[in-house]
């Protein structure tokens, strides 16, 4: 596992481009349906907040696996969302 660090940076970033392709999809969406791609992005920020608490959680007992597993969840999630998008199109 890299750092700590690293993995927060892999979150934001993920997420964030996610976001930015929701923005994207919006301003070059004939129709003015907005509320998807504002339920996407709702969606992406409560994921980033409950992966950032679960990477500042010190209170599990194996740290690495807990963080591995955050990774994992992470690919999960932005897979899941990504999915969403496309469907938008």
């Amino acid at each position: 596992m890299a750092s700590i660090r690293d993995l927060k940076k892999d979150i934001n970033y993920v997420l964030g481009d996610i976001i930015e392709a929701v923005y994207i999809w919006e301003l070059t969406a004939d129709n003015k349906d907005a509320q998807k791609g504002d339920a996407i992005i709702d969606e992406t920020i409560e994921h980033f907040d409950r992966l950032i608490a679960k990477v500042n959680d010190k209170s599990v007992e194996n740290r690495s696996k807990h963080l591995s597993e955050v990774n994992k969840e992470l690919e999960e999630v932005a897979n899941g969302l990504v999915e969403k998008l496309n469907k938008l199109s």
